[in-house]
């Protein structure tokens, strides 16, 4: 069975191309923030921005982590990323694999 419902997250990133995410990804789980991150490219994303409908081709980070590294994780994504409002939205994982939190928590770093 899982842990407390809360205690991890699945953390959202979109970045403007492959090469920003690898960056990102790779400074949070060599500093142990998370413990994994895909990246998936070919985003489409349509937002509101400046009061005008905007399009823009993104790749999209999956980031999986404890609930308490988010201050952490938001302040080296907020570094590392070129957005002046970088998308950072946080999901609690409501069930996983026991053995998979647990290789979370052995990675993130207490």
């Amino acid at each position: 069975m899982a842990k407390s419902l809360g205690t991890y997250v699945v953390v959202l990133v979109t970045v403007p191309d492959v090469e920003t995410g690898l960056k990102i990804a790779r400074e949070l789980v060599s500093s142990r923030l998370v413990a994994c991150v895909n990246i998936v490219k070919d985003v489409k994303s349509i937002f509101l921005w400046e009061g005008k409908v905007d399009e823009a081709s993104e790749a999209l980070l999956i980031m999986k982590t404890r609930l308490d590294k988010m201050d952490d994780v938001v302040r080296k994504v907020k570094e590392l990323h070129p957005y002046q409002v970088p998308e950072i939205i946080a999901v609690p994982i409501v069930y996983g694999l026991e053995s998979y939190l647990k290789w979370i928590d052995e990675v993130v770093q207490h």
